[in-house]
C-alpha cells in the first residue's frame, strides 16, 4: 500500500490575504494555489525547475489592472508576478518563484480583423495559428514563424520578440507589432504606439511613471547613440528585448514597444495588441535538397541563401534519422528518398514563393539552376508544391525541436545554448568550431537551423541528474559565450534570454547601466519576473548554476523507475499537447478545459513530481504493485475503506494527480503525437493501480472493468436491459453508480446472424485442419465485446463483404481484449486475460491465417498494450480493416450504382494517431471501389471507449463533439459521413440520433448482394 504524501508546498497568510484581496477588489478570473497547479507551471521547456506561490488566470485588461493594484499595496511588497503564455520557453523566461500570470485560459479573443487596413487586435492569449487560421478568410496572415506556433501565444511571443523560418524576409513579432495594452506595475493601463516629436514631447512631460518611462528611454537613445550602434550587431537576429537600437524608427517617430518587445515580462504586463498583417503568398513551394553530410548542407546553404529566396532551413542527420521514426514521416518520405549506396545525412529545405504561377516558375528556374551547378554538393533533390506537401513538410520541420527528445535512456538533449546567431557568413566555420566543442565533452547532439539568418538551434545530450553532467551546463555555456562573440554574434538570437541573462551585462558592457535606468523607470521595486534581462542597481541577475535544474528533483526518483514509467519523467515541457486546433486529436481533454494540468504535459509532471515523493519515502513504486498482486483486494478491504473516509488522507497529493488522471480519455494521440512519445494512458493504468491499493474504487469502476465479461450475459436479456436503460427509473440508478448515455441493444445478436450466415468460430483446431489452400482464402475477424454487442451490423458486413471477395470468413473465439481492464488500472487482471488471448491469437498466426479487428481502438490494443509486458506480448498483428483490404484491392468489384458523390470518413483519434499510415490505405481502398475518400480532419469525438458514458465526464464529452464532431455530422447532407470507432458512431447516435455507418458497411453495400 502507498503511503499518505504531503505536499511540498504550503500558503502562507501574506499570499493568502493577496489572493483574497484580490477578490475583494473584483479579480473576475481564476486563482489555483494547488499543489498541481503550481507543479505544473514549475517548468517550461527548459532544464529549469521553479515553482510559483501560485498560478492566476486574468480574463482581461481590467483583472490585470486589479492584479498590480493590489500588488502595488505596502503589505503585498515581498510578492512578485511573472506573465506567462503558452509555457514553452527554453530558458525558464516565464518561470518564477512569485506568482505566476497566465493568460492563455481565458485572454484568448480575436477582438477585431480590419482587412482594409491589415490590422488585427488581439488579447495576449490567443495562439499565432488560432490568429492565423481566421485571417486566412481574408486572405491575410500574421507573419513571424515559428516552431510551436499551434501553441505559442502573441502574448508570448511579443514577450520573447520571437521569429523563426522565413525571419531574413519577414523579420521578427517586433516588426510587425503596431501598438500594445500594456499594464504597469502600479496598474497603470496604457496602449503604446509610435510618438512623433510632439507627441512625445507632451508624454514626457507627464509627472506620472508613464512621463518617467518616456524621458529615461528618449535620454538614453539620445545621449548614448553611439554606444548602442557599437552594442547592437546588424543581425537579422540583432539582440532582443530593451532594444534601444530600433527605438528611434526610420520615420523619426518613437516607438516604446522597441522596449517593450523581448522584455520578457520584467516592464509590464502585456494585455492586448494590435498587429501588422500581411497577403497570403499566392504560390510557394520547397525543394528539399539530400546531402550525405551535414558539413555539405551547410556549405551549400550559404550559396542558396544569395538567391533571394524566403528561407534556407539545414537539418542534420540526427534531426532527420528521428523524423524518419515520427508520426508525419509517411505523408513525406517520397520527397526524402535515399540513394542506393548513400543515406541522406543533412537536408536543406529552401522555400521560394510568388505571386502567381508564372513568378514561382520563374523563381524555381533560379534555383533549379543552381543546382545544376557542380559546385554544389547535393545528392539530389525534390519539389513540394502541393499545399498539403508544403504544409506536411514544414510540420516535421517544426517537430525537429520536440523529436530531439525521442531517444531512449536518461542521456537526451537539452535546451541552454539552443539558439545562437552570428553572421551568415560566419555560420559554416562557427559550427564546425561549436561541433569541436561539444565533441572534446564527448556528447552527442543534433543541430538544425535558420542558416539563411544565422541560427544554429543545438541540444547536447545529457543526464542532469548526473553532477558531472550540471558542471557541463556551465563550463559549455561560457564556452559558446565566448565563440559567439569571437564570430559577431548573440548567445539569444530567438528564444529570449531568461536565465541566461547572467550574461547580458559581459555582452552590452557599459550599456548595461542604462538597461537597469529602464528596469528601473517601469519597475523601480523589482516586482516583475525579477532576476531576468536587467534589474534595479541593488538587485543580481539569475545565474545559470543558481537556478535549480530539473536533474536535482529527479535524482532521487532514480532511471529504473523513471524507465518504468512510459517517458513520463522524461517530459521536456515541448508543449506539443498544448495545441489549440479542435480539429488535432492531441489531448481533447485539455482542448475541452484550457486546464494544463489537464494535459500530457501536466499529468506527466504531476507523475513525475508523485514518483519523487514516494521515493523521498524509500517506496519503490514497483514493489508496491508487485506486492499488491499477491494480496487479494477483499483483504484490505477495511483499510482501504478507512483511508477513503479519515479526514488526514484529504490532502495527499495523490488525490490531486488522481483528478488530473481522471479526465485523460486514453485516447493515446499522445502516444502517437508527442515528440518525446510520453503515452499519458499507460502510465495512468500503473497510477491507478497503485493509488487504489490505498483507496476505495468508485462503484463503477468494477462495472466497467468487467464489461466483456457482463455483455455476453446482458445480452441474453437484453428487451429486459434495453427497457431499463431506456427508462427514466432505469437512467436514475445508472447516474447513481456513476454511469450514463448506456445504448440500447439490437432486436438480433450477432451469434444468431452469423449462424444464420454458416460462419463457423475459428478454433485451432478448425483452422489446423484446414488444408494450405484453404487457409490461405480464409480470415478471421476479431470481434471486440462493443460492436459485437451493440452494433453486429458492421461485423455482418465484413463477413459478407469477406465472401463477396472470395474468401472464406471465421469469427475468433470468445476472448478478451482487456482495454477496459488497462484504462482503469486492473493490471493483473488484464495480464491474466490478455496472456490468455495471446496465446490463442499466437496459435493461430502460426497457421497462417490473418486476424482483423473492425474497431481501431480495440484492434491496436493488441499492438500497444499488449507489447508492453512479457506475459502478454503476441506474435499476432490483428490488422485493421483497410490493412486487410490492402492485399484484396484486385477482388474489389462494384456490383451496385450506390456510389455515393462525397465521401467523408471520420477516423478514431487512436487511429488516427497511432496507425497514420492506415488513412491512406482507406484512400487506396475506397478508389479501388470507384470512389473518391475524403479524410476528414476531426479530433475526439468525446466518447472515447467508457468514458463519455461516465457521469462525471459527459459534460467534458459533449464539448468535444460539439467543437470537432457536429458540424460535419450536421453538414451530412449530400455527403456520407461514415466513422470507424463505435464509440465514435455510439456518440453521434447518442448526441444528434442518426446513424453513421462504418466504412466497411458502405464497402459492403457498393458491392451489391451475396444473396444471403
Amino acid at each position: 500500500m502507498i503511503p499518505r504524501l504531503t505536499s511540498p508546498f504550503a500558503i502562507d497568510d501574506t499570499e493568502s490575504t493577496f489572493f483574497e484581496s484580490l477578490i475583494e477588489a473584483g479579480f473576475t478570473g481564476d486563482i489555483d494555489a494547488s499543489t498541481a497547479a503550481r507543479i505544473v507551471s514549475a517548468t517550461d521547456n527548459s532544464i529549469y525547475q521553479l515553482a510559483p506561490r501560485a498560478v492566476i488566470f486574468p480574463k482581461g485588461a481590467e483583472d490585470l489592472c486589479v492584479l498590480t493594484q493590489v500588488l502595488s499595496e505596502p503589505r503585498f511588497r515581498e510578492i512578485t508576478i511573472a506573465p506567462r503564455g503558452g509555457g514553452t520557453g527554453t530558458n525558464g523566461q516565464s518561470l518564477t518563484s512569485g506568482v505566476a500570470v497566465d493568460c492563455s485560459r481565458h485572454m484568448n479573443r480575436i477582438l477585431e480583423i480590419d482587412p482594409v487596413r491589415r490590422v488585427a487586435r488581439v488579447q495576449a492569449g490567443v495562439v499565432k495559428d488560432q490568429l492565423n487560421r481566421e485571417l486566412e478568410k481574408h486572405g491575410l496572415f500574421f507573419a513571424p514563424e515559428l516552431s510551436t506556433s499551434n501553441r505559442a501565444t502573441i502574448g508570448g511571443m511579443i514577450s520573447t520578440d520571437a521569429c523563426g523560418q522565413g525571419s531574413c524576409l519577414y523579420g521578427k513579432t517586433s516588426k510587425h507589432v503596431l501598438g500594445l495594452r500594456v499594464v504597469l506595475v502600479d496598474g497603470t493601463d496604457v496602449w503604446t504606439r509610435p510618438l512623433e516629436n510632439s507627441a512625445l514631447s507632451e508624454v514626457c512631460a507627464r509627472s506620472d511613471r508613464l512621463g518617467e518611462i518616456y524621458r529615461i528611454v528618449d535620454r538614453i537613445t539620445r545621449e548614448q547613440q553611439a554606444e548602442i550602434k557599437r552594442v547592437f550587431p546588424e543581425l537579422n537576429r540583432y539582440m532582443t528585448g530593451y532594444d534601444l537600437a530600433h527605438v528611434r524608427r526610420a520615420d523619426g517617430s518613437f516607438d516604446l514597444n522597441a522596449i517593450l518587445c523581448g522584455s520578457e515580462g520584467t516592464l509590464g504586463i502585456i494585455a492586448e495588441a494590435e498587429l501588422n498583417l500581411l497577403p497570403i503568398p499566392a504560390r510557394s513551394a520547397l525543394f528539399n535538397i539530400r546531402y550525405d553530410n551535414f558539413n555539405n548542407a551547410l556549405e551549400d546553404a550559404r550559396e542558396l541563401a544569395r538567391l533571394g529566396v524566403a528561407s534556407v532551413e539545414t537539418v542534420d542527420e540526427k534531426v532527420l534519422g528521428l523524423a524518419k521514426g515520427d508520426i508525419i514521416w509517411s505523408e513525406i518520405a517520397r520527397f526524402f528518398p535515399d540513394n542506393v549506396d548513400t543515406a541522406s545525412n543533412g537536408i536543406n529545405i529552401v522555400q521560394v514563393l510568388g505571386h502567381n504561377d508564372a513568378d514561382l516558375k520563374g523563381q524555381m528556374a533560379i534555383i533549379e539552376k543552381a543546382l545544376g551547378n557542380v559546385a554544389l554538393r547535393h545528392m539530389g533533390y525534390s519539389i513540394a508544391m502541393e499545399k498539403r506537401d508544403v504544409e506536411a513538410i514544414w510540420l516535421m520541420r517544426k517537430r525537429a525541436v520536440g523529436l530531439l527528445g525521442n531517444v531512449e535512456g536518461s542521456v537526451r538533449p537539452v535546451a541552454f545554448v539552443e539558439d545562437t546567431a552570428v553572421p551568415p557568413e560566419n555560420l559554416a566555420a562557427y559550427i564546425r568550431e561549436f561541433r569541436s566543442l561539444l565533441d572534446n565533452e564527448e556528447l552527442s547532439y543534433g543541430m538544425f537551423g535558420h542558416v539563411d539568418a544565422g541560427v544554429l538551434h543545438v541540444r547536447p545530450a545529457l543526464d542532469l541528474t548526473r553532477t558531472d553532467h550540471q558542471h557541463k551546463v556551465r563550463r559549455i555555456s561560457d564556452a559558446v559565450v565566448a565563440l559567439t562573440k569571437k564570430y559577431g554574434g548573440v548567445l539569444w538570437g530567438e528564444h529570449g534570454k531568461g536565465v541566461r541573462s547572467e550574461y547580458v551585462p559581459e555582452y552590452f558592457g557599459p550599456l548595461y547601466p542604462a538597461l537597469q535606468a529602464i528596469k528601473a523607470a517601469f519597475d523601480p521595486e523589482n516586482r516583475l519576473n525579477p532576476g531576468k534581462i536587467a534589474t534595479p542597481g541593488y538587485a543580481k541577475l539569475l545565474k545559470i548554476d543558481d537556478v535549480p535544474l530539473r536533474g536535482n528533483f529527479d535524482r532521487s526518483i532514480g532511471d529504473d523507475i523513471r524507465a518504468a514509467f512510459d517517458n513520463a519523467a522524461y517530459c521536456n515541457g515541448n508543449g506539443a499537447c498544448f495545441d489549440f486546433d479542435a480539429t488535432s486529436p492531441m489531448c481533447p481533454s485539455y482542448k475541452a478545459t484550457r486546464d494544463r494540468r489537464f494535459s500530457p504535459k501536466g499529468r506527466a509532471s504531476l507523475m513525475r513530481e508523485w514518483l519523487r515523493l514516494l521515493s523521498e519515502k524509500k517506496v519503490d513504486p514497483r514493489n508496491q504493485a508487485e506486492r499488491q498482486n499477491q494480496i487479494s483486494s477483499l483483504l484490505n478491504l477495511p483499510i482501504r475503506a478507512w483511508n477513503t473516509i479519515n479526514p488526514a488522507n484529504r490532502s495527499d497529493f495523490s488525490h490531486e494527480v488522481r483528478a488530473a488522471m481522471d479526465t485523460c480519455l486514453a485516447c493515446k494521440a499522445c502516444a502517437g503525437q508527442c515528440p518525446v512519445k510520453v503515452s499519458v494512458p499507460v502510465f495512468r493504468s500503473k497510477f491507478l493501480e497503485l493509488y487504489h491499493t490505498r483507496y476505495l474504487r468508485p462503484i463503477k469502476d468494477p462495472i466497467v472493468a468487467m464489461i466483456e465479461t457482463l455483455l455476453p450475459l446482458i445480452a441474453k436479456a437484453r428487451p429486459l436491459y434495453n427497457t431499463f436503460v431506456g427508462s427514466g427509473a432505469g437512467r436514475t440508478i445508472l447516474r447513481a453508480v456513476g454511469l450514463t448515455a448506456l445504448p440500447a441493444m439490437p432486436p438480433l445478436s450477432l451469434e444468431k446472424q452469423t449462424q444464420a450466415m454458416g460462419v463457423m468460430i475459428a478454433s485451432v483446431e478448425r483452422i489446423a485442419d484446414l488444408s494450405v489452400e484453404a487457409r490461405a482464402t480464409s480470415v478471421i475477424f476479431v470481434p471486440d465485446a462493443f460492436t459485437a454487442n451493440f452494433d453486429p451490423e458492421v461485423i455482418v458486413s465484413a463477413l459478407r463483404l469477406a465472401k463477396k471477395l472470395g474468401l472464406t470468413p471465421y469469427l475468433a473465439a470468445s476472448h478478451h481484449n482487456g482495454k477496459a481492464l488497462h484504462v482503469h488500472g486492473y493490471l493483473r487482471a488484464f495480464r491474466r486475460r490478455a496472456s490468455r488471448t495471446s496465446n490463442y491469437f499466437d496459435k493461430l498466426t502460426e497457421l497462417g491465417v490473418p486476424l482483423v479487428g473492425l474497431d481501431p481502438s480495440m484492434a491496436l490494443t493488441f499492438r500497444s498494450e499488449y507489447a508492453a509486458s512479457p506475459e502478454t506480448q503476441t506474435k499476432a498483428r490483428v490488422l485493421l480493416p483497410q490493412e486487410w483490404l490492402r492485399d484484396h484491392l484486385h477482388s474489389i468489384k462494384i456490383d451496385n450504382p450506390f456510389i455515393p458523390e462525397r465521401l467523408i470518413l471520420l477516423p478514431h483519434c487512436t487511429e488516427r494517431t497511432n496507425a497514420t499510415g492506415g488513412l491512406a490505405d482507406w484512400r487506396q481502398v475506397f478508389r479501388a471501389a470507384g470512389a473518391d475518400l475524403e479524410i476528414a480532419d476531426v479530433g475526439c469525438c468525446g466518447m472515447a471507449g467508457t468514458f463519455g458514458h461516465e457521469v462525471r465526464n459527459r459534460s467534458i464529452s459533449e464539448k468535444l463533439y460539439q467543437m470537432s464532431w457536429k458540424d460535419h455530422i450536421d453538414q451530412a447532407e449530400g455527403r456520407l459521413v461514415m466513422a470507424t470507432g463505435y464509440s465514435c458512431r455510439s456518440q453521434v447516435k447518442e448526441i444528434d440520433r442518426k446513424s453513421v455507418p462504418h466504412p466497411i458497411s458502405v464497402l459492403n453495400a457498393m458491392m451489391g448482394s451475396d444473396g444471403t
